[in-house]
């Protein structure tokens, strides 16, 4: 069983999807994560706005998740690719064709054999146009720029909600027009607002459209 949730940046995708699979018992595969240790290791190398060494680096790239952890090059960077300066990039390199490609082939292999729920922009369009279940998740910018605010604060982050707030209108028309499977609704996707609701309830209700679905 696959089922693709995707949605723009801070619409609680990655925290839903965690809860879903606990719930059912599926394996949680975050891909957003693998765009931004892509990203983190770019910013390593100083090669950001190369895209020939960009491509380059993806012959050698190690990435790896091992219980909920995120591997780069055998090192945990789980707290790593939450940093701003990795968010404030990641939209970018995801654009990139050759990293796309790269990521959506390891998000398959990955997925083979296994009763999976994926998150991300284009898993519902492009990675599994087939899923079993697709959910579209959106908030209201401000909304979700506050969750991530929070979210960072709680890390003893020092960073300014104007900020987040630019970076998450950035990376919205990054995501939604670059060339190379931008985010957008599948045409049979079940568009889910979370604003203004909290975690249980979205999780209640997406649970509600799998089971009405019967695929539990």
């Amino acid at each position: 069983m696959i089922i693709a949730i995707d949605g723009p940046a801070g619409s609680g995708k990655s925290t839903i999807a965690k809860l879903i699979a606990e719930d059912l018992g599926l394996v949680y595969l975050d891909t957003g994560a693998m765009y931004r240790l892509v990203t983190l290791k770019a910013l390593n190398e100083g090669i950001l706005g190369n895209l020939d060494k960009i491509v380059k680096m993806l012959d050698d790239l190690r990435i790896d998740i091992k219980k909920n952890g995120f591997y780069l090059d055998d090192t945990n960077v789980s707290e790593e690719i939450r940093k701003p300066i990795v968010s404030e990039n990641v939209s970018d390199i995801a654009a990139i064709r050759e990293v796309r490609e790269k990521m959506v082939d390891l998000q398959r292999k990955f997925s083979e054999s296994k009763n999976v729920i994926l998150d991300g922009r284009d898993i519902g369009t492009v990675v599994f146009p087939n899923a079993d279940v697709k959910i579209f998740l959106i908030a209201d910018a401000k909304e979700r720029a506050n969750r991530r605010y929070k979210e960072l604060v709680s890390k003893v982050e020092n960073v300014k909600i104007e900020e987040i707030y630019e970076n998450i209108l950035k990376r919205d028309k990054i995501d939604s027009t670059r060339k190379e499977s931008p985010l957008k609704k599948a045409d049979d996707a079940i568009e889910v607002d979370t604003t203004s609701k909290n975690i249980e309830e979205v999780k209640n209700e997406i649970l509600y459209i799998i089971k009405q679905k019967n695929k539990i």
